[in-house]
C-alpha cells in the first residue's frame, strides 16, 4: 500500500500544478466577456445590398467569345486541367547568374524571373479557356439576374468566379514576363530606360492576356510579341518627337547652332525637270484623282485639305476619298517606276 501510494503521488502533484496554471490562464475578465459587437440594423443591411449591387453591375465584363463555351461539356473543358498543369509556376532551379555581359548581374526582380517555369501549350490553352469560362459564365448570370432584386448569395458566386479569373489572369502574366524582358533590351534607347520599357511592356502584356482568341490554335508568345513591340515602337517615336521638340538643359548644347537644312541637294533646273515630270504623271490620272491628290497634299498651294472636307465638297464618304487616293498613288508609284525616278534622283544625289 505504501509503494501504490508513492507510486500515484507524482501524479497528484502534476495534476495540482496543471491545475494552477490553468487557473493562472484566467482572469476576472474572463468571467465578464466583453458584449457582442452589434449586428446591423435592416436599413443599413439594406444600404450595404444596394451598394453591392450598383458596384456588381456597373463592373464591366470582358472575356473573349467561344464555341466551345456552348456545348455540353464546355464545363469539363474549362475545369479538368492537362496532366503537365500545376500550381504555383516556381521551380527549385536556379536560372542563369549573367545577364547581358558576365559582368552584369541580375537584379532581383531579373533573377525571380529565372525562377518561373514556361507553361506548355496545352497549359496555356486550358488557363486562356479558364479565364474566359469563368468571365462567360459570370456575364452570362448577372444578365439573367434583376439589378434591384439581387440577392447577396447571386452577387458573391458571381464575383467569385471573376476573381478566380484573376487568379487565372495572373498565371497566365507571370509565365510570360520573361518575353517582355527579352523584347525591351532591343527598344533601350536614352529616353526610355530598361526599367521603364519593362514596365510599360508588362502593362502591354497584361491587355494582351485579355485580347488573346485561344480558339485559334496559336500560341500566346506569337500574339503578345507583336502587341509589345508595337507598343515599344509607339514610345520609341514618341521620344524621338520629344527630343527634336525639346532642348536640353546643358549650355554647351542650348548655344551649339543648328544645322542649316540642305536645300541645295537638287539645283533648280533638276527642281524644274521633277516639276516638269510629276505634272505628267498628274495629267494621266482620271480627273477625280489628281483633284483629290493635289488637294490632299496642297499641290495647288492651299493648306492640305481631310477626306472628310474633300468628301463634302464632292458628295461622297469621306471613306470614298480614301479609295480613290489609294487607286491614284498606285497609279503614281507605276508611273516613277517605268520612268526610273529613284534612280534619276540618286543620281543626282
Amino acid at each position: 500500500m505504501i509503494a501504490h501510494a508513492k507510486q500515484f503521488q507524482p501524479r497528484r502533484a502534476s495534476q495540482s500544478a496543471s491545475q494552477s496554471s490553468f487557473e493562472r490562464r484566467f482572469t476576472s475578465a474572463d468571467f465578464h466577456p466583453k458584449p457582442a459587437a452589434e449586428k446591423p440594423s435592416d436599413a443599413e443591411r439594406k444600404s450595404i445590398l444596394s451598394a453591392r449591387r450598383l458596384n456588381f453591375f456597373a463592373r464591366p465584363i470582358e472575356f473573349i467569345p467561344c464555341r466551345q463555351f456552348f456545348r455540353p461539356n464546355a464545363e469539363k473543358l474549362a475545369t479538368v486541367p492537362p496532366h503537365d498543369a500545376s500550381v504555383p509556376l516556381h521551380i527549385d532551379t536556379a536560372g542563369p547568374k549573367i545577364y547581358g555581359s558576365a559582368n552584369q548581374a541580375l537584379t532581383p526582380y531579373l533573377a525571380s524571373l529565372y525562377q518561373t517555369r514556361l507553361i506548355s501549350k496545352d497549359e496555356e490553352q486550358f488557363y486562356f479557356r479558364r479565364m474566359n469560362w469563368l468571365k462567360f459564365r459570370a456575364a452570362k448570370v448577372r444578365k439573367k439576374m434583376n439589378a434591384r432584386r439581387a440577392t447577396l448569395k447571386q452577387i458573391d458566386r458571381a464575383e467569385g468566379w471573376l476573381t478566380e479569373a484573376e487568379t487565372v489572369k495572373a498565371i497566365l502574366v507571370t509565365s510570360n514576363l520573361r518575353l517582355v524582358v527579352s523584347i525591351a533590351k532591343k527598344f533601350v534607347d536614352i529616353t526610355n530606360s530598361f526599367e521603364e520599357l519593362v514596365s510599360d511592356g508588362n502593362v502591354a502584356l497584361m491587355r494582351a492576356v485579355e485580347k488573346f482568341n485561344f480558339a485559334l490554335g496559336n500560341r500566346f508568345s506569337t500574339y503578345a510579341t507583336y502587341a509589345i513591340q508595337r507598343h515599344f515602337y509607339r514610345m520609341s517615336q514618341k521620344g524621338r518627337q520629344l527630343r527634336t521638340r525639346f532642348v536640353c538643359d546643358d549650355e554647351s548644347l542650348r548655344s551649339k547652332p543648328s544645322d542649316p537644312p540642305n536645300a541645295d541637294s537638287c539645283s533648280p533646273a533638276q527642281i524644274d525637270v521633277l516639276k516638269q515630270l510629276f505634272g505628267q504623271f498628274l495629267s494621266e490620272l482620271e480627273p477625280r484623282e489628281k483633284q483629290i491628290v493635289v488637294a490632299r497634299f496642297g499641290f495647288d498651294g492651299n493648306p492640305p485639305r481631310t477626306f472628310r472636307e474633300l468628301g463634302v465638297e464632292m458628295g461622297v464618304c469621306k471613306e470614298r476619298i480614301r479609295q480613290i487616293q489609294g487607286l491614284a498613288m498606285t497609279k503614281l508609284r507605276e508611273m516613277a517606276s517605268k520612268s526610273k525616278l529613284e534612280q534619276t534622283v540618286d543620281n543626282w544625289l
